[in-house]
């Protein structure tokens, strides 16, 4: 079994095995900077393009995708240890996520008349320039569409740092923009180093980043952006609340937790988090919780029988570890899991914590991976306030049989997304994103193509018309 040496940050590593499969060399920093000129040079002609042929390309992108299902499905399993079933639905989005705007993107960026006695005044939309991604290993094909999609069609150009851990998931992504038509420079993978981000944000032609990730991450990238006076966008973490007010369909509900929490084995950024349950549905919801755990059988995750697959990594096993067993010191009960079984690679027991404290980490830290916090509270306003109780503020959920009282509730609850009667989701045309340490900034839907560009007004006054001054 091979171990990944520090000179190759890119390796593909079975998380199923721990074997390294592939490494990959860095790129130094005169490439670096080639591939930031040869964005720039394409983006002069990818500019002018009109967006219809630009729109056609990113829709067979889509096409391609869904057509080469299998194989990026199979990518997305060996490098992250994705459930294969929940791979084949992430390749189906984002296959959707490029078609929704290969079809639609000419429209939201379609020239906006504007009212105005001063003239014909008109908002046009122009790209930017030259845009870094900075994208993660969880979603590895569903992260990287949602910004380059909408962005490819406005015009801008794609420098793509992937996450270190699926190198060839992130090559595969540029091979399938080339043979959608996308000319040289126009999406560029880049195996680059973390050191190299200030590097490219500090060129005057790079425009923009995005960045999926840590609040730490985020906070480093809008450091070095904001020096440099570029515009972000940021999806950070999350410690998303499943609030549950009544039992009259508990089942749903309980079955809605579980998938919300066990998601892509809870390695999301809108996975379910802390559960909060009234009094009178508590003991069965989680007793509905625990059973469902329990049934979870962990295997490879290339088997479509398997139920449970290993986390990304040893080292996310080890994060969540630390987090529990601090908890478990302070006083929380461990309801199931809470261990690892025995079994080689990156597996953890899915778990379920209750009497959780402020005093604890699970309280405020975001758990990445299939660990549940349950709590009791007394009535909506308890489950509101400790909603709130957070520095995240992505998604959320809302259950209950009174959808107006869903709805009171879900008004008070703080973050980019509440969902009712739903574990947040993600579809093409609706927004994504969130407040507080969650990020800043959206992107799907028409917002997608609403961040990394120029809203350009263009005022035609009459040659005759009188000259009224700056206020006239």
């Amino acid at each position: 079994m091979g171990t990944a040496t520090a000179a190759h940050h890119y390796a593909t590593i079975n998380p199923y095995t721990g074997e390294v499969v592939r490494e990959f060399e860095s790129l130094d920093s005169t490439e670096v900077d080639r591939a930031v000129e040869t964005a720039h040079e394409a983006f002069g002609s990818w500019r002018r393009r009109p967006i219809e042929d630009r729109a056609a390309i990113v829709r067979r992108a889509g096409e391609l995708l869904a057509e080469r299902r299998d194989r990026f499905a199979r990518l997305a399993t060996l490098e992250m240890g994705k459930l294969i079933g929940a791979a084949e639905e992430e390749v189906h989005l984002s296959a959707r996520i490029l078609v929704y705007y290969g079809d639609e993107g000419p429209g939201f960026a379609a020239p906006r008349p504007l009212s105005t006695d001063a003239g014909d005044a008109v908002l046009v939309s122009e790209p930017l320039g030259v845009l870094l991604g900075i994208e993660p290993w969880n979603y590895p094909l569903y992260q990287v569409v949602r910004f380059a999609g909408p962005n490819l069609v406005l015009g801008n150009t794609i420098l793509l740092k992937h996450a270190g851990n699926c190198p060839q998931t992130a090559l595969a992504l540029e091979e399938l923009f080339r043979d959608a038509g996308a000319p040289d420079g126009v999406y560029t993978n880049m195996f680059m180093e973390t050191r190299d981000i200030e590097r490219v944000l500090e060129s005057p032609v790079v425009q923009g980043a995005a960045l999926t990730g840590s609040d730490r991450a985020g906070a480093s990238v809008a450091e070095i952006a904001g020096r440099n006076l570029k515009k972000t966008v940021l999806e950070l973490g999350g410690s998303d609340p499943f609030i549950a007010l009544d039992g009259e369909r508990l089942e749903r509900t309980v079955e809605a937790a579980a998938m919300g929490r066990l998601e892509n084995m809870g390695q999301s950024c809108v996975a379910s988090k802390r559960f909060i349950v009234l009094p009178e549905l508590y003991d069965d919801f989680l007793t509905g919780m625990r059973d469902r755990f329990a049934a979870l059988e962990p295997g490879d995750p290339a088997d479509p029988e398997t139920t449970c697959g290993p986390l990304s990594s040893e080292q996310a096993v080890k994060t969540l570890m630390e987090q529990i067993e601090d908890a478990v010191e302070k006083g929380a009960t461990v309801v199931i899991g809470g261990g690892r079984p025995d079994l080689p690679g990156a597996f953890m027991e899915p778990t379920i914590l209750t009497d959780v404290t402020p005093d604890m980490r699970a309280y405020h830290e975001e758990l990445f991976g299939p660990v549940a916090v349950v709590y009791r509270v007394a009535d909506d306003e308890a489950a509101i306030a400790l909603a709130n109780d957070t520095e995240f503020g992505l998604g959320g959920s809302v259950f209950a049989s009174d959808l107006d009282r869903a709805q009171r509730v879900a008004d008070r609850v703080d973050g980019g997304m509440v969902w009712i009667n739903h574990p947040t989701a993600s579809r093409p045309e609706l927004p994504f994103g969130g407040i507080k340490r969650s990020g800043y900034g959206r992107e799907l839907s028409d917002l997608g193509m609403q961040e990394f560009v120029n809203k350009k007004l263009i005022c035609a006054v009459p040659p005759d018309a009188p000259i009224r001054g700056f206020a006239g």
